[in-house]
């Protein structure tokens, strides 16, 4: 498989504490995997210095309309999320596949919210010409070199996803191609999979302890490796 990388450098000083927007997109806010995912990844990571601003989606006081192009500008709460992901330095979509997508709450906040002209624009690969008027190349907006962390939950085993996993179907590797990479984002994800009722004590806490390495991990110096084709 043929890999194109590239390597950039995060924002933010090395030293710095960093901003962790988390954008939590289960409709289980209080005791599911996912919300073990999100408070075990906050304790961790406030323990190492850094900063979290988290939106609850089920749980905002107003709900965003399903997306509509002609609604523009766009509702005030999706400024407010704006301002506030361009006041972090990590974006963190957290969430479980359903017939592989995110929940749609999450993908629903990604069409509001990381939409041209503040997340990426479009620049015209050749300027006034008549047959190539509608080709181009994505340009960066506000969220360029910053970290976007996605964590994935599967219901089913890895192998499962194996096929999926070639035509590029899998939540994350559309989220990021398709959505990230646009917007000139720094990419690491975290997946889980068999993640079903009656998980014993031992797979949860191993699964919490690569949560807490991941909020650990966040260096803000280190040089991050972006595949654009995985």
């Amino acid at each position: 498989m043929i890999c194109f990388m590239c390597y950039v450098k995060v924002t933010t000083p090395i030293g710095d504490k960093m901003k962790i927007c988390i954008i939590y997109g289960h409709h289980n806010t209080k005791s599911s995997f996912n919300a073990a995912i999100r408070d075990t990844f906050i304790e961790e990571a406030e323990k190492c210095g850094h900063e979290i601003d988290l939106i609850n989606l089920f749980e905002e006081e107003e709900q965003l309309p399903f997306y509509n192009a002609d609604i523009n500008p766009p509702p005030q709460i999706v400024l407010d999320y704006r301002k506030r992901l361009e006041n972090s330095d990590v974006m963190f979509l957290i969430g479980s596949c359903h017939n592989l997508r995110m929940p749609a709450i999450l993908e629903n906040w990604v069409d509001w919210v990381l939409h041209p002209k503040w997340f990426f624009s479009y620049r015209a690969l050749v300027p006034g010409s008549k047959y190539f008027k509608n080709y181009g190349y994505p340009v960066p907006g506000a969220m360029n070199k910053k970290l976007g962390l996605i964590s994935i939950t599967y219901g089913g085993p890895m192998v499962t996803y194996f096929n999926f996993s070639l035509f590029d179907n899998i939540p994350y590797r559309r989220i990021k191609k398709a959505v990230f990479n646009l917007g000139g984002m720094v990419t690491k994800y975290i997946r889980f999979y068999s993640v079903l009722p009656g998980m014993d004590n031992k797979e949860f806490n191993k699964h919490m302890e690569r949560v807490r390495k991941l909020a650990r991990g966040l260096d803000p110096d280190l040089k991050k490796k972006i595949s654009w084709w995985a």
